[in-house]
């Protein structure tokens, strides 16, 4: 057996990965390995158990000071080791967190290919988001195999003069991801979540989730946003606001400070995947900064209001399936009121991202980086659609 170690240090990509890890979980050669980075402890666990997988090696990384200096410098110490002694054939990293780069510059150095899961998405400013878009570039340059999401996004690397052979059009694992979760309709475990249920239920209101955790949307741009949120909810007396809040302290006490007290804006601690899932295919709308929110809400047809100014995720815009509304108050209320005022529902099923079998493309692809000819099957061609 040849071992593929799979990395996530973040829920993003326990969410992402975990549809590969399944998909491989019968290979007769590549045996899946997941492997927790230690970045964001619990929330790993939590995501990957959705799918009924846990973590097979757990790396500690101490952190005194919590920055992103001290957590790379200390990943790439200890996976360097961890693959010092397990020699994978390869490592997928996914997408463009701390633990995606580490893994990356230490598999590199080891002489380990590296496969990037969601290759390819740019905004083309290192100013945003940050960190993020300078991860990913600088991933770019040292992967071996790039598995783009989007025939947009093998555009991108094509542009960048990363060679085509190494480029293959997978779809986003994460469409594979919340058509499992969703299909499998696991009760609300929250229970501000499910007492929120219970009241729609009742009175036949609307749901609008909102999620903002960007960096560079914290602070006044944090606040516009929240105060365009309370506008809503007192706009629509039929609407419920369902806000799970960041982890950040003071992202909290803000949230907590501009909504507490609206007897129709729930803030709860961060949804597990389920619940996530369970929420967004309720929702009349979705007020967001999240990329993979972006990516799941066009498979139910909610429509997205983006609050930043530019997203690496242009499919959903140009499908017609999201909006840039950036942080302006008076914005976000008028193209909500759009969408709320229309009853505006896109149709079911149409993801751009993906159609549901992005993972079992991911597999093909890692065959071939590895050199595994397995009868039967045929690996997909470089930058084909999906």
């Amino acid at each position: 057996m040849k071992e593929v170690l799979l990395l996530a240090g973040t829920r993003p990509e326990a969410v992402k990965i975990a549809p590969v890890a399944l998909a491989l979980a019968d290979h007769p050669v590549l045996r899946p390995v997941i492997v927790h980075s230690g970045q964001h402890v619990g929330m790993v666990e939590q995501a990957l158990d959705a799918f009924g997988l846990a973590p097979d090696v757990v790396v500690r990384v101490p952190r005194h000071l919590g920055s992103q200096a001290e957590l790379l410098g200390g990943l790439v110490v200890r996976l360097d080791d961890l693959f010092g002694e397990r020699d994978p054939a390869a490592v997928v990293v996914q997408g463009d967190t701390t633990t995606a780069l580490g893994g990356a510059l230490a598999a590199f150095w080891r002489g380990v290919p590296v496969a990037h899961l969601e290759a390819g998405l740019r905004t083309g400013d290192l100013a945003g988001p940050f960190p993020e878009e300078g991860t990913r570039q600088m991933i770019a340059r040292i992967a071996a195999l790039h598995l783009a999401p989007t025939a947009d996004a093998a555009s991108a690397l094509l542009g960048e003069a990363l060679p085509d052979s190494r480029i293959t059009v997978t779809g986003n694992t994460v469409v594979d991801a919340v058509e499992r979760v969703s299909a499998a309709d696991l009760p609300a475990r929250d229970p501000d979540l499910a007492a929120l249920e219970r009241v729609l239920d009742a009175r036949g209101g609307r749901l609008v989730l909102v999620t903002v955790h960007r960096r560079e949307s914290w602070g006044v741009p944090l606040e516009r946003v929240l105060a365009a949120v309370r506008a809503i909810a007192d706009r629509y007396a039929d609407v419920h606001v369902l806000v799970p809040a960041h982890p950040n302290p003071a992202v909290r006490s803000t949230v907590r400070d501009v909504l507490g007290g609206h007897d129709r804006i729930v803030v709860t601690e961060p949804l597990d995947y389920p619940d996530l899932v369970r929420t967004l295919r309720r929702a009349a709308v979705v007020l967001t900064d999240s990329g993979g929110i972006q990516e799941e809400a066009p498979s139910f047809g909610v429509p997205v209001l983006v609050l930043r100014d530019t997203t690496e995720r242009m499919c959903a815009v140009d499908a017609g399936c999201a909006w840039l509304v950036g942080t302006d108050t008076h914005r976000i209320v008028a193209e909500a009121a759009w969408v709320l005022d229309s009853r505006l529902r896109l149709p079911r099923g149409r993801n751009p991202f993906g159609d549901g079998a992005a993972a079992s493309r991911v597999r093909k692809a890692l065959e071939r980086l590895v050199g595994v000819a397995v009868e039967g099957e045929s690996v997909s061609s470089s930058c084909g659609p999906y």
